[in-house]
């Protein structure tokens, strides 16, 4: 099924796509999701054109600086603050990514993290807390790593144990899953068919960088590839029908391109959803 929050298809807003985002339609992107911390305090013209969106789409909010995996205390006042902004925004549901970004200063980057039990352990007691002070859930997002750390577990395993501890809810990203399955040699499908359909709230595709033969960068500069599009109708078909957004942060091309590629979501929706009522 759908996700109950969102439907259909949606798109990361950005700041260079929000004055020509300002005439789009339900017809064209069924949501929109966003970073809070780069809107937090927004005001002005840009205030007012996100105030303009925010009350007439529905918005998810995806975080960046939370450091759910790191070591340093987390920062209550970021979290109080992104409380205000996601009730004064009717922000729909709230997501961070399951990774470190910071210690003694922000390190502007997802650092992965050892797979294993105390790991899980340490950052379900996080997201508990996150949850807590925010007094919503918060959807973790599975990572695209370079480097593979020390620990017992496969990538998997341990997403599926701290959403098992956490009692969270997994945002997938299956260009996540597919840069990895290329950067550390493992089955792309078999990853996503071993995660609980119960705790999937949404998906995230995007396009990617080819620094090497073997080596995929999570650039959200291009994009989507067709062996990504196979692995998002290979997740409808074994998970059912998600709210699936399209991530782009760079290198944009006319917004009418970014709406093809929105179409073309909704139309594996479509097939997925057929094959579904049969």
């Amino acid at each position: 099924m759908q996700s109950s929050f969102v439907r259909g298809a949606g798109l990361g807003l950005r700041r260079p796509l929000l004055g020509a985002l300002q005439q789009c339609t339900a017809v064209e992107v069924d949501f929109l999701e966003l970073a809070p911390e780069n809107w937090i305090g927004v005001g002005g013209r840009q205030g007012r054109q996100l105030r303009a969106l925010t009350e007439r789409l529905p918005f998810l909010c995806h975080g960046l600086s939370l450091n759910l995996g790191g070591f340093a205390p987390l920062d209550h006042a970021l979290l109080r603050a992104i409380k205000v902004f996601l009730d004064s925004h009717g922000v729909l549901g709230y997501s961070e990514h399951l990774s470190a970004c910071a210690d003694h200063g922000q390190l502007y980057d997802l650092m992965p993290l050892p797979f294993c039990e105390e790991q899980v352990q340490r950052v379900a007691e996080r997201i508990r807390i996150v949850q807590d002070v925010l007094e919503r859930p918060l959807i973790v997002e599975n990572v695209s790593a370079y480097v593979r750390l020390p620990g017992g577990m496969d990538e998997a395993g341990f997403v599926r144990a701290v959403l098992e501890e956490a009692n969270c809810q997994l945002l997938l990203d299956v260009n996540n899953v597919y840069v990895n399955s290329v950067n550390f040699a493992f089955d792309a499908q078999a990853y996503i068919a071993s995660l609980p359909s119960e705790r999937i709230a949404y998906l995230h595709v995007a396009g990617h960088y080819d620094a090497q033969a073997q080596l995929k960068i999570d650039s959200h500069g291009a994009p989507v590839i067709d062996p990504v599009w196979r692995l998002l109708e290979f997740t409808y078909a074994r998970h059912g029908l998600r709210a699936t957004l399209l991530e782009r942060d760079f290198n944009f091309p006319p917004l009418g391109e970014l709406f093809d590629e929105l179409a073309y979501i909704r139309r594996l929706q479509a097939r997925a959803g057929l094959v579904e009522a049969l």
